[in-house]
Parts: structure tokens; C-alpha cells; sequence
């Protein structure tokens, strides 16, 4: 039990998708009891085959996860809003909790391009190097922001916010503006833009984004998608019992933050 529990770990750890042979080393494991357990995990769904021989983490891990966090309603609510918004941006669209000082990847819709359409459900990013982590961040009260930013804030790339007045300035800008995007911060050449996701409080509960690479998020396809995303993340917030905003009003609200951003 305890080792197949390493054997998780290791995998949710990764920044690629392990192979065979290098969870061996990472978790200690002689190569046959490691290629045993990681075969019975496979069978339950808590471990998948990624790309050539590497291994990641499975569905039904991230289902239990969403349960542990009480967010089955979550998924089922965004799963339809998810499939349009990909197929209306050919990009990959996802659905992002706040795990700590990190998001986690609950649901994600694949886009129809090859290049950027990776799958990667049930994946961890550090917040502050993503747009929907600056959304869910955005959302926190003073004190629990600030005991976030006693960790240090790694820099994934030359342009990743590692400065606490900095994050804080663009944690501002956020909530003004409604929207937060990632410029190259997690990865060189990958933009998103991301919205918030209400919960029946009223609460941010969850950031619904758009990402993919620069050679076709440009900043102005940015501002398009930016216009667009409000009206499917108030779609998801309404199935989980918000107050229904109009999508009419969102648009416009955004279109003017977006055009005193840029101007």
C-alpha cells in the first residue's frame, strides 16, 4: 500500500510523465514490483499511459480528488461549457482548483490542434505562474494571501511574477478587471487567459482558461477569448446555483476593463 502510494506521489510530483524506469529511481523500487503495482493502479484508473513510455496520473484519481475537495458538482456543471469553448477556440480549455499554493487541472477539454493539445487532467501548476491561479489567488481575503506569499515564488521563465509586490499589484489588476492571463509565466511561448467560476455564496470556487502556444494566442486572439469567457464561466456558475448574471452585461462589463487594459 505504502508503496503504491510512492509511486503516486512521484507521478504528481513530475513535471513530465516518468517513465518506467526513472519512478524506479525516484522512488526506490526494484523494476518488477514497481511494473506490479503501477499495473494494478492502471487497472483501477488511478494511473494512465501517457505519451511513448511514460506514465501519469489516471481519471479516477482525479475524480476521488474532486470528491475529496467537494467538487463532484463541479465537473459535471463545467463539462458542456468546457467541449464549447474548445471547439469554438480549436484550443484546449480546462477547469482549475486551488489546491494550496497551487491549481490543480479537474476537467480539461482538448483542442483540435496537435500542437498544445496534451492531455494533462489531474496536473499541478504553481498559482502565481498561471491565469486561472491568479484568478483563484485574486479571490483570497489579506491574511490568507499573505500566508501564501511567505512561500517563495519560483520562477518557471524569464517573465514568471516572483515578487510579492508584483503579484500583488497584478492580483489587483485581476480583480478589477474580472479576467487574469499568463504571458509566457509558465512556460516560454504558452499564453492563457482565465476567468472566475462562482459558487452558490457567491465565492470564487474555480477558474475556467483558454491556453496554448503564442503562435496563435497572440495578445489580440487573447482579447477575443477574453470577451468570450465570461458568458460560459457564468453558464457553469448558474448550474452550481450563483445568482444568474447576464452574459449580455459580463461582456460589456469586460470588453470596457479589456479596452482601459490595453489603451
Amino acid at each position: 500500500m505504502l508503496r503504491a502510494v510512492r509511486l503516486l506521489k512521484a507521478l504528481g510530483a513530475a513535471p513530465t510523465e516518468p517513465t518506467l524506469a526513472e519512478l524506479v529511481r525516484t522512488v526506490g523500487l526494484n523494476k518488477t514490483t514497481a511494473y506490479r503495482l503501477l499495473t494494478a493502479l492502471e487497472a483501477e484508473g488511478l494511473v494512465e499511459r501517457g505519451t511513448g513510455d511514460g506514465y501519469r496520473l489516471g481519471p479516477e484519481l482525479v475524480a476521488l480528488g474532486s470528491r475529496a475537495i467537494g467538487a463532484p458538482d463541479l465537473r459535471a456543471a463545467a463539462r458542456g461549457e468546457l467541449i464549447a469553448l474548445a471547439r469554438k477556440t480549436r484550443e484546449t480549455a480546462h477547469l482549475e482548483v486551488r489546491v494550496g499554493g497551487e491549481t490543480l487541472i479537474l476537467d480539461e477539454a482538448l483542442g483540435s490542434h496537435r500542437v498544445g493539445a496534451t492531455p494533462s487532467l489531474g496536473t499541478r501548476w504553481p498559482a502565481h505562474a498561471t491565469s486561472t491561479g491568479k484568478v483563484l489567488l485574486a479571490d483570497l481575503g489579506g491574511s490568507d494571501l499573505e500566508a501564501l506569499l511567505e512561500s517563495p515564488l519560483p520562477a518557471l521563465t524569464p517573465r514568471t511574477i516572483t515578487d510579492r509586490a508584483a503579484l500583488r499589484r497584478e492580483l489587483r489588476r485581476v480583480r478589477e478587471r474580472g479576467y487574469a492571463t499568463g504571458i509566457e509565466e509558465l512556460e516560454p511561448g504558452y499564453m492563457a487567459v482565465a476567468v472566475p467560476v462562482h459558487g452558490r455564496d457567491g465565492q470564487v470556487v474555480a477558474a475556467v482558461g483558454i491556453g496554448g502556444p503564442r503562435v496563435r494566442l497572440d495578445p489580440e486572439r487573447l482579447a477575443a477569448i477574453a470577451k468570450t469567457l465570461p458568458q460560459h464561466a457564468a453558464r457553469i456558475s448558474e448550474r452550481l446555483g450563483a445568482a444568474a448574471r447576464s452574459p449580455a452585461t459580463i461582456l460589456r462589463r469586460e470588453e470596457r476593463r479589456w479596452h482601459v487594459t490595453r489603451s
